[in-house]
């Protein structure tokens, strides 16, 4: 009689939470988050030294409009990240991979490419109306859709490298992640400065070095995607011991009805989110446009602050991200705790960090970034308030990330729909008040406004729900 022996080979392993692990996560994706601000700043800097200012507007005005496309979509990229996240804390619970991974990245880019194809059908009447309604002046108009017509080219893989980036950080794969943003943005500095530099060609060399960046960049995240499915595969007995099915059954699987809608209910919410976040930020620039060329290029400027902070911040939220949603997936209220609060420690240690480093660094910066007198004194004039926007808006950020890692859809856009009821009349009540005297300190008490109470808001609703949101994914 033979003694059976445990089979522990399937066991899952146990979750890291150490805050080491954390920035493990985390510090490839905050390098890889800020070549893209970088990439910005290097776009704002080589039009800073254009001749006239409204060049600057211009393109601060086209960014914020092409944000206001992009990021409208962006929900790619988080649905991507939190379905993947709670994918991979399964095969884990269960001790071995399946196809799961492998059918949210394809319905993901499937819904990128068809959504790419509708805004590139409605390009003229989104330009022309999004101009309109961020108030730009008759002079950075032109430079604006000069811009944006370019960028248009690039829409799918913009779009598409949404879903790579969630798909990648969901699962903790950040140094894939990492390696496709550093592509993106050293092909895109590279060929913006060329472009401007060498063959004169202006705004349109600034946008067309982007375009071919995230178009090898995108090529670049699918190979390495296809790679880590092939891996998946061939490390599994299950998967390999079935035969392959037909690439008709794939398709029907990947793009069953009821996992297009499951995606849908979570994109829908996300979407509201996205697009009340990203219009209370157009409303921003708008302020700033109505006041003129001056105060709209200076805040172009300064809002490179948030942006790099924002984009470094975002590294740990992807941390909390990935690890609140595997430790959701396995059943653990006290382990969920732990990735909360630790995640949180890290967060805001960075922001503490980088408004440090801001404080020495900001005057340094705003040389680089222009050399137009009357914008860098402005700047200048302001920078306290800039420097403080990493402490500012680290909460926000960070909430974010714990939420997408629940797939706390209905939640996240509730915690939208009342920043917004709050955000829009009140900072209009303030801008008609003030406006006219005190224009600068109206858009940045806005600002602040917006990133203190996504914050606030937010820890009120997760505290509220945070019970409930577990209990449901552990029954799915």
């Amino acid at each position: 009689m033979c003694n059976a022996q445990p089979n522990t080979s399937k066991r899952p392993a146990p979750l890291d939470l150490s805050y080491q692990h954390i920035i493990t996560i985390a510090t490839p994706v905050l390098i890889a988050n800020l070549a893209m601000p970088l990439q910005s700043a290097i776009d704002i800097a080589v039009v800073g030294h254009f001749p006239q200012p409204f060049y600057l507007a211009g393109l601060g005005i086209a960014s914020q409009l092409w944000l206001l496309i992009l990021v409208s979509f962006n929900f790619l990229q988080y649905a991507s990240s939190g379905l993947a996240a709670q994918a991979l804390g399964r095969q884990k619970a269960a001790g071995k991979p399946n196809m799961e991974l492998a059918d949210i990245l394809f319905r993901s880019l499937g819904l990128a490419i068809i959504l790419a194809a509708l805004l590139w059908l409605c390009q003229g009447v989104i330009i022309d109306l999004g101009l309109q309604l961020l108030g730009a002046q008759q002079s950075s108009q032109q430079a604006a859709s000069t811009y944006i017509h370019i960028r248009y080219y690039g829409i799918v893989f913009e779009l598409m490298n949404y879903a790579f980036i969630g798909w990648f950080a969901g699962q903790g794969k950040t140094k894939q992640m990492m390696l496709v943003q550093l592509l993106i943005s050293s092909i895109n500095i590279v060929l913006t400065l060329s472009f401007v530099y060498l063959l004169d060609m202006g705004l349109k060399g600034v946008a067309l070095g982007t375009v071919i960046g995230y178009a090898i960049g995108c090529s670049t995240a699918f190979v390495l995607a296809r790679r880590l499915i092939h891996l998946q595969r061939t490390a599994s007995d299950d998967i390999k011991a079935t035969k392959p099915p037909s690439l008709g059954q794939r398709l029907a699987k990947i793009y069953a009805p009821d996992k297009i809608l499951s995606l849908f209910a979570l994109n829908k919410d996300i979407f509201i989110r996205t697009i009340l976040l990203t219009l209370s930020f157009a409303w921003i620039t708008r302020l700033s446009a109505q006041q003129g060329d001056l105060i709209m290029a200076t805040n172009a400027v300064l809002l490179q602050v948030l942006s790099i902070s924002s984009y470094a911040l975002d590294g740990v939220a992807v941390a909390a991200e990935s690890l609140s949603g595997q430790a959701a997936a396995r059943k653990g209220h006290p382990l969920f705790l732990k990735a909360l609060k630790r995640t949180g420690v890290t967060a805001f240690t960075l922001s503490i960090g980088l408004t440090l480093l801001w404080w020495v660094l900001l005057p340094i910066f705003l040389s680089i970034m222009t050399d137009i007198a009357s914008v860098t004194q402005l700047a200048l004039e302001y920078r306290y308030i800039a420097i403080l926007l990493p402490l500012v808006g680290v909460g926000a950020y960070w909430l974010d990330g714990i939420m997408f890692g629940l797939t706390a859809g209905r939640q996240i856009r509730q915690v939208a729909i009342i920043v917004a009821a709050i955000f829009f009349p009140l900072t209009w009540a303030v801008y008609r008040a003030f406006g006219d005297t005190h224009a600068m300190p109206v858009i940045w008490f806005a600002i602040y406004w917006l990133l203190l109470s996504r914050f606030a808001i937010a820890a009120i609703v997760l505290w509220r729900n945070e019970t409930k949101l577990i209990t449901q994914i552990k029954q799915q």
